[in-house]
């Protein structure tokens, strides 16, 4: 589904055609993916005419809200891979930035050791990111047109995004992750696996550890977090409470320009593709 909408955000990709000859993927699976956007409010279709009438999908205000979360996905890319990225341009300063995150309560820059989180009685971590993702193999892409390879593996699935959802909420052990998800251990091993391989989790004495690379993938947690929990809605008691300790404010995450300062907004930033 991020792919989906990374090309909607940076491509204007709006048709099936499109989405299919920019992934390759096939169109019973792209028919699925597109169904469950429509289902959840992220897109809404609207015709057009080409020869005989057509639909396109557009983001909805919902799905405009994702901006953040993928220019989030961009910077730690950026920050933590040697590969290629397009530069992300401020409008507003006229300079190349690279979105930091901060507390939009006090705007002081934050990372996930300036936080705690505080888990509601049934909150689960079914609760944090996109509805339903999927797994797949995918092509030696490396530009952000194409995808962020890393970032993308990390939220591969709704296993790996609760993985490292249970990760920032204090599991170290195989066992902790397991009672915390009701995950198969042979899922849990692959995956666990894969996080150190990536330079995402350290094992230690038993314990699996974020590294300074997995902790900086907070900013992405955040956006995902806060996302969720706005827009998918659910029962009292199933809410994820993170709380910033600097100004003891709920999270509210904003992304700051490192040229001027000032936040990023949807309408004031470009990529040079």
């Amino acid at each position: 589904m991020l792919l989906i909408l990374q090309r909607a955000f940076l491509l204007r990709v709006r048709t099936f055609a499109g989405w299919r000859d920019e992934l390759r993927i096939s169109e019973s699976v792209l028919a699925s993916r597109l169904k469950e956007l429509l289902a959840h409010g992220i897109f809404t279709t609207a015709a057009y005419r080409n020869g005989r009438t057509r639909y396109e999908y557009r983001l909805t205000e919902r799905g405009l809200d994702l901006w953040s979360l993928l220019v989030a996905i961009y910077s730690w890319e950026r920050a933590w891979t040697d590969r290629p990225q397009p530069p992300l341009i401020h409008d507003i300063c006229g300079n190349e930035t690279r979105a930091y995150l901060a507390c939009g309560v006090c705007r002081e820059a934050m990372t996930a050791r300036d936080t705690r989180t505080v888990r509601g009685p049934l909150a689960t971590f079914a609760r944090v990111g996109l509805p339903r993702q999927h797994r797949r193999t995918l092509a030696s892409r490396t530009d952000f047109s194409g995808y962020c390879p890393d970032a993308m593996e990390i939220l591969g699935d709704r296993w790996s995004t609760s993985v490292l959802a249970a990760a920032f909420l204090g599991s170290r052990r195989f066992g902790d992750f397991q009672a915390e998800l009701g995950i198969a251990p042979s899922v849990l091993t692959d995956r666990l696996r894969r996080f150190v391989e990536l330079g995402v989790f350290q094992l230690i004495g038993g314990h699996y550890r974020l590294t300074e690379r997995g902790l900086a993938f907070f900013q992405v947690f955040a956006f995902l977090v806060t996302w969720a929990q706005r827009e998918l809605p659910a029962p009292p008691g199933s809410e994820l409470t993170i709380t910033h300790h600097s100004c003891g404010s709920a999270l509210t995450p904003v992304l700051l320009c490192t040229a001027c300062g000032d936040t990023l907004e949807r309408r004031e930033v470009h990529f040079i593709t």
